[in-house]
């Protein structure tokens, strides 16, 4: 793990949502580890707006309501608090732990199918574990406001500065898991003009047939963003292309690679 001092990053809490940063301060108030981390921190060190703020705590989400009068608890597969200021949303999500397949777990809390995907995730765990749980190193750099820190646990920080999009673990495991990722790994190369690195791009052709047994309305609302990015780079010369949903993203595509 590496600790990155506020000198040696450019992130500044007058760029942070006010409402992200009370709920971080009242998490760390009350005692519980919270940090800014996933898309919010990447487009931060970018020099980017994020367009929201996501939390991750060492508080459950029965905590979390417990502690904002103005939350409320979503989601099955994957547990989250909504902390509601008007029409922003604040997303908290406990740490999430490593996912071993038991038949004695709780299926309320962990359930697996067959073929790999993760259709029920709500093991909690360590902030390490959250980490390595996050899909792409570029989405799990972690901020605080205790010391105003990041924190980097998987070269997260090197990956942003190359411009490399890669997977956390095992790449085919990791589509296995949630296939969705393949999508998130196309747009967020062609949305940060970034490179997908081989080990990442390597399993996308020969996976791609998974994404037909994800439900329609998560495909939708990805195929919505993708589109966006079709829209915006109409040249394929331009940007690394966006795949229609489900289709399978081209082997022979060049810009999908770049050196391990």
């Amino acid at each position: 793990m590496t600790v990155i001092p506020r000198e040696q990053h450019s992130i500044s809490r007058k760029d942070i949502s006010e409402n992200a940063l009370k709920v971080l301060y009242r998490l760390n108030k009350s005692g519980y580890e919270a940090y800014l981390v996933g898309g919010g921190v990447r487009d931060l060190l970018l020099g980017k707006k994020p367009k929201d703020f996501d939390i991750t705590t060492s508080a459950t989400p029965e905590q979390v309501r417990k502690l904002f009068r103005n939350c409320r608890l979503v989601g099955r597969r994957f547990r989250l608090a909504h902390v509601m200021f008007g029409p922003e949303i604040i997303e908290v999500a406990t740490f999430r732990g490593h996912h071993e397949p038991n038949p004695e777990h709780d299926k309320n809390s962990s359930q697996q199918a067959q073929n790999g995907m993760l259709l029920r995730d709500n093991i909690f765990g360590s902030i390490e574990e959250d980490a390595q749980r996050r899909d792409f190193t570029i989405n799990s750099l972690y901020y605080g406001v205790a010391d105003f820190t990041l924190r980097d646990y998987v070269g997260g920080m090197r990956d942003l500065q190359q411009g490399v999009i890669r997977l956390i673990g095992d790449p085919e495991t990791r589509y296995r898991e949630d296939p969705v990722r393949m999508l998130r790994a196309v747009r967020f190369a062609a949305k940060l003009d970034m490179t997908i690195s081989n080990e990442t791009a390597e399993p996308i052709p020969r996976l791609a047939s998974l994404l037909h047994e994800i439900p329609p309305a998560r495909l939708f609302e990805e195929s919505l963003q993708a589109a966006a990015i079709r829209l915006r780079f109409p040249d394929l010369s331009e940007a690394v292309r966006i795949p229609a949903v489900p289709a399978a993203v081209p082997a022979d595509r060049p810009q999908l690679y770049a050196k391990p």
